[in-house]
């Protein structure tokens, strides 16, 4: 499952991913006690390939799977551990590009901005509008669908 041009030294595990595993643990503890969230930048460890493949495979999968095509292809999942997510974002080539653990309650990536939200309200009025049939044109035969936007 390693990456492409994998040395010898990618095969070998270190210990990193227990010391990672014991951090989210300090980071769901401080969520669930303050509130605060937390993240851990995967990139910036000194992880091998069997290193991030054994954290993977001690934090598990849990219920929930997103892929995402923003600025290239983004996979968020929770993990086994309810409030950590592993966010995995890919750049050219399909190479990895960000690679995090969020502990959270929704990852911010996958919240609407507010400027969306608003615009999408307006654009539904707007719909609503053009597609309401005149009062006292209505016919059960004659209603109009709303368009799937």
């Amino acid at each position: 499952m390693g990456e492409r041009g994998a040395t010898c030294l990618d095969t070998q595990t270190t210990g990193m991913a227990w010391s990672v595993l014991a951090e989210v643990g300090r980071l769901l503890e401080n969520l669930a006690t303050k509130g605060e969230p937390g993240c851990i930048d995967l990139r910036s460890l000194p992880l091998t390939v069997a290193d991030r493949e054994e954290l993977e495979s001690l934090l598990g999968h849990g219920e929930v799977r997103v892929e995402l095509d923003l600025a290239g292809r983004s996979e968020v999942w929770e993990t086994a551990y309810a409030g950590a997510w592993w966010i995995r974002h890919r750049g050219a080539g399909d190479r990895i590009a960000a690679e995090l653990i969020s502990v959270c309650p929704v990852p911010d990536l996958l919240s609407t901005h507010p400027a969306d939200i608003q615009a999408a309200a307006r654009r539904l009025r707007h719909d609503l509008q053009q597609s309401r049939p005149a009062a006292g044109n209505e016919s059960n035969e004659t209603k109009r669908e709303i368009p799937h936007v």
